[in-house]
């Protein structure tokens, strides 16, 4: 099973970005989760679509396409998903007659340093994923509150109960993927 992750974060030591090497490294036997940077992604544009897709945009499309699922690390920011999240969705969505994420099972994770976690991003990338016809997986939720308690200078997963909970994350989605690509 092939899963593309993204993090809604271009900081070089996102919490986001550390929280998807984790799940690259705790992910099940028989999934390989690949990490997509979004850095290269321009802003949406139909300018730009009409003229054909940056490479950078066709690149993200393809391994989408590749891929049998997908799972996105969506930072808080303001109390919401970020610019570069929802961004990474509408390229995906587009063009409406072939679009690359319409049927892809979607899992949502997330870290923040605050203390509620990613809840409210979370919640609106699940509804931009619903508008595109991306079913996400409803349970469990992963919701990584004060992060910078829980990563190591390096970026490092150190505490164990969230490993524990990111595993067993990792296995329903597993299991959320296969049930819906059967």
């Amino acid at each position: 099973m092939k899963i593309l992750a993204f993090a809604g974060s271009l900081r070089e030591k996102s919490y986001n970005k550390a929280l998807l090497r984790a799940a690259r490294d705790l992910a099940p036997g028989g999934m390989e989760i690949e990490l997509f940077d979004l850095a290269g992604i321009p802003l949406f544009n139909a300018d730009l679509e009409a003229n054909g897709d940056p490479e950078s945009v066709a690149g993200f499309k393809e391994a989408i396409r590749q891929a049998d699922g997908i799972l996105i690390a969506s930072p808080e920011y303001n109390h919401g998903m970020t610019g570069i999240t929802k961004n990474a969705i509408d390229w995906a969505s587009r063009p409406p007659k072939d679009p690359r994420l319409f049927g892809k099972p979607a899992g949502v994770i997330g870290a923040s340093p605050g203390i509620t976690g990613t809840a409210r991003s979370q919640d609106q990338v699940r509804q931009a994923l619903k508008s595109v016809n991306a079913p996400c997986m409803p349970h469990p939720e992963l919701l990584l509150f004060r992060a910078k308690e829980k990563f190591d200078e390096d970026g490092k997963l150190t505490d164990d109960s969230t490993v524990k909970h990111l595993e067993r994350y990792l296995q329903a989605f597993s299991r959320w993927v296969e049930k819906i690509n059967d």
